[in-house]
């Protein structure tokens, strides 16, 4: 009987030494966890918000403008304008957002464009000059929320 009571004796030594051995692996990988969440919520960089480049809307104003130039040249350009707000979708069947004045826009350019010197629309400091001219017009000649005209395309004969 004494025999038992050893065996249980040692037993319950071996049982006591495999708990404290699990504890002992457990704590810190439970001290790395707790870290590791408290560091994430707490201490790491938040993400900073992305600022975009052009702030509005980019609408293409379709086909592009073939217009007469002095000296008997012509041009072709292509006309986007950056709006405050997207337009409305077009009618059926067209998957371009249309202007609500879009026909007035595009006599505006054309009456902009039409006789100009070739060297207005290739040099560009003066093409920047027509641009800030065609966005005035614009501006002042209909309600659409113009913020700045861009030639997407521009070809000059």
């Amino acid at each position: 009987m004494a025999k038992k009571d050893k065996d249980k004796q040692k037993d319950g030594e071996g049982a006591e030494k495999k708990g404290s051995k699990k504890k002992l692996i457990l704590l810190p990988v439970v001290l790395l966890l707790v870290a590791g969440v408290g560091y994430k919520m707490v201490l790491a960089p938040k993400p900073k918000p992305v600022k975009k480049h052009i702030e509005g809307s980019l609408t293409s104003l379709g086909t592009e403008f073939v217009i007469n130039l002095s000296g008997g040249h012509y041009g072709r350009v292509s006309v986007s304008l950056l709006l405050d707000q997207a337009p409305a979708k077009a009618a059926e069947g067209s998957t371009a957002p249309a202007l609500e004045q879009n026909d007035a826009v595009r006599a505006i350019i054309t009456d902009d464009l039409t006789g100009l010197a070739p060297e207005d629309l290739t040099n560009r400091a003066q093409r920047h000059e027509l641009l800030e001219r065609l966005l005035k017009d614009l501006k002042k000649k209909t309600d659409e929320p113009v913020k700045e005209v861009l030639f997407t395309d521009l070809a000059v004969q």
